[in-house]
C-alpha cells in the first residue's frame, strides 16, 4: 500500500501507478487512442442536417477508405468504425434520414435485403453462429449518430466476448477493418 507521500511504506522506494495516483486497479490496458474521436463526437452530426454527417460522407469515398462493403440502389454496408466484433456492419441509407419509419418501402426492403445477405456472408467467411441485428432510434435508445438511420448487424461466437468485457475489461478485434472489408467484400455474393 502506497502512502501519501508516494513512497511503499516499507523501503522508502517509490511506487508508480500508470495514472501517477492510487492503488493499481490489476486490469491491463488496451491503448486504443482512436476511440477518442468517437467518445468526442467528433463527426457526429449534432442535428438532423446532413453536413457533418459521416453516413453522408462515406458514400463519396473510395470502398476500401470508407470501409464500405457493399453498395445497393439505395442503402448500402459499411463496417463499424468502432465495433463490438468482428465483421460488425452498419446498413445504412444514402438518404439522411433518422427514424426508420421514413423509410421509404424501397429503402426497408433493400435495408432488409443487404442485411440478410451481409448475415450470409458473415456466416460463410467467419463461421458466425448468430447475430445481433437490430437499430437504435433516437439518443434515448442509445443511437450513437442518431440523426442518421443505421441497422447493425453484430455476428456472435459461442464464447466470443462474453468474458473479456467483464472479467478482462477489454474488447478483442483479431483483425484489422481494412482486412475484414476486404475480405467481406470479396466474398459478398
Amino acid at each position: 500500500m502506497s502512502t501519501p507521500d508516494g513512497t511503499d511504506g516499507t523501503d522508502g522506494t517509490e511506487v508508480l501507478h500508470q495514472d501517477g495516483l492510487g492503488e493499481p486497479d490489476g486490469l491491463e490496458r488496451l491503448w486504443t487512442p482512436h476511440r477518442m474521436a468517437y467518445i468526442r463526437g467528433e463527426n457526429k452530426p449534432d442535428d438532423d442536417t446532413s453536413g457533418t454527417c459521416p453516413f453522408c460522407r462515406i458514400p463519396s469515398l473510395p470502398d476500401d477508405e470508407g470501409l464500405v462493403v457493399r453498395r445497393g440502389e439505395l442503402v448500402f454496408a459499411v463496417l463499424n468504425l468502432y465495433p463490438y466484433a468482428p465483421g460488425h456492419l452498419l446498413v445504412c441509407p444514402y438518404r439522411h434520414i433518422a427514424d426508420y419509419t421514413e423509410t421509404t418501402d424501397a429503402e426497408a426492403a433493400e435495408m432488409a435485403d443487404l442485411t440478410r445477405t451481409a448475415m450470409r456472408t458473415l456466416r460463410r467467411v467467419s463461421n458466425a453462429a448468430g447475430f445481433n441485428v437490430g437499430m437504435n432510434q433516437g439518443d434515448i435508445a442509445g443511437a450513437g449518430i442518431a440523426a442518421h438511420l443505421h441497422q447493425h448487424v453484430v455476428p456472435r461466437w459461442p464464447g466470443d466476448q462474453n468474458f473479456m468485457p467483464v472479467i478482462g475489461r477489454t474488447k478483442t478485434l483479431p483483425e484489422l477493418l481494412t482486412d475484414t472489408r476486404g475480405l467481406l467484400a470479396d466474398a459478398w455474393g
